[in-house]
């Protein structure tokens, strides 16, 4: 029996063009998911006849996340249209017994069982005892918390163990580490976007990013590592740290963890195993206290599982690094988060003197003016947003008069701030300087430190 290829990607496409334009780029490690109720004015035959029989065909019901409108009759006749042309996958709901007319196409059309679960059930163990009849399984729930990933490890080992052909992950944000760990853990395959077309489902990631972090060639000795907080799917961590883990033969893979509660990252390093942890808000100060380490700290790392961790402040490394040839005098901190905390003892500790300005702690204009300072550090969250205005600008026009440099935390998008500091032609630290210089710092400690 011939396996499903490691990658499924979904035609999310608007149009039926820019589906099989994206097929045509796929490498063979990869087969296009043809979902039926995304193209339903189409014949099925047809579809599949432009696709080379090489798919995997499903029709989504509502209930599923999918867009079918007719009924469940209908549904079904759909699928079976598309058996004419003899796609190499059919994809049929867990709880539904195939029909004669399914099984006479058994030589042509293998066929993947399907089921998808409301969030907080996990029958995925109950459900191995009782497989029904196919060549290939995908159980699908959704993850409230981090740690929840875990509880599929089992099954996917065991399915390993027998030679099942088994996909089991979470949808959502949080699901992401059973995504992508699935070759690791047992699984068989996972599904992706299209680079070109929107995500299928939540949590669901686009195909060059799966194959770029090389998810079809983990082992079982893989471990992981993240990024803690939250937002964080937006960061650049993952492309950053998991090339250096490739150049370097690491077994190691880096992630997104969204959660910005102390506790759930806590559970989700235990029960996940985590080696690596890059720490950005609100847990830059939250989660070293209850690892009983001094913070705020951005960076975690242990040799193995057993073993305690250790911590840095790569934040102040970089930071530091950047400022030490800076006119001294006094520095303007815009926030009064863990980067704020951090942006101060760092320019203190290089012999400048500080004042602080933040939505909780004003400060005046008049107080700006008299104080002259030197440079600003722009360490609030606004710039997250594109959109996002420069903050306090006020202030930022009464300091401007004395001001001689300017460093910005934001590295996802060029702020209002960076350009604010850029028309006033300030020597500007860019937050993308900073964070090369404190990812760089990062990935040495998990590099030598982490496995």
């Amino acid at each position: 029996m011939n396996a499903l290829p490691f990658f499924v990607v979904t035609l999310t496409h608007a149009t039926w063009e820019e589906a099989v334009r994206c097929v045509e780029g796929l490498p063979s490690e990869a087969i296009p998911e043809l979902r039926l109720d995304l193209f339903p004015d189409y014949e099925a035959p047809a579809l599949v006849h432009s696709l080379a029989r090489r798919c995997l065909v499903s029709c989504r019901r509502s209930e599923e996340g999918g867009r079918w409108e007719g009924t469940e009759t209908e549904r079904l006749a759909r699928l079976l249209s598309a058996l004419e042309a003899r796609p190499v996958w059919l994809d049929l709901e867990w709880d539904i017994a195939p029909s004669e007319a399914i099984r006479q196409h058994g030589p042509h059309t293998r066929l993947l069982r399907s089921v998808h679960v409301p969030e907080g059930v996990f029958d995925l163990e109950a459900r191995m005892d009782q497989l029904p009849e196919g060549d290939a399984y995908k159980w699908v729930g959704v993850a409230s918390r981090l740690s929840e990933n875990a509880r599929l490890k089992p099954a996917l080992a065991r399915a390993r163990n027998h030679g099942i052909q088994l996909s089991a992950f979470l949808m959502g944000p949080k699901g992401l580490p059973s995504r992508c760990l699935q070759r690791a853990w047992g699984g068989a395959f996972t599904f992706a976007a299209p680079d070109d077309g929107p995500p299928a489902a939540p949590g669901q990631l686009p195909f060059s990013t799966l194959w770029n972090w090389r998810l079809h060639r983990l082992n079982p000795n893989f471990a992981l590592c993240g990024v803690l907080g939250e937002p964080v799917l937006h960061s650049r961590g993952p492309a950053y740290h998991n090339a250096r883990f490739q150049r370097n033969f690491k077994d190691l893979l880096y992630l997104p963890l969204q959660t910005g509660d102390a506790q759930e990252a806590c559970e989700a390093m235990e029960e996940l195993g985590i080696l690596g942890a890059s720490l950005t808000a609100p847990l830059k100060a939250t989660l070293p206290a209850r690892l009983h380490l001094p913070g705020p700290l951005n960076t975690l790392w242990r040799r193995t599982p057993s073993e305690p961790w250790e911590g840095a402040n790569t934040d102040a490394e970089a930071l530091g690094q950047f400022v030490s040839s800076r006119p001294k005098g006094v520095v303007l901190i815009l926030g009064d988060g863990g980067v704020a905390a951090t942006s101060r003892v760092t320019l203190e500790g290089q012999g400048f003197t500080c004042i602080q300005a933040s939505r909780r702690h004003p400060m005046t204009p008049g107080a700006i003016v008299s104080s002259a300072p030197v440079g600003v550090v722009q360490a609030t969250s606004l710039g997250m947003d594109a959109a996002d205005p420069a903050p306090f600008p006020e202030l930022l026009e009464a300091a401007l008069p004395s001001l001689r440099w300017a460093a910005e935390w934001i590295y996802k998008s060029d702020s209002a701030f960076a350009q604010w500091a850029r028309i006033q032609e300030l020597p500007l630290i860019e937050g993308a300087e900073l964070f090369e210089a404190q990812a760089e710092a990062q990935a040495r400690r998990f590099i030598e430190g982490c496995g």
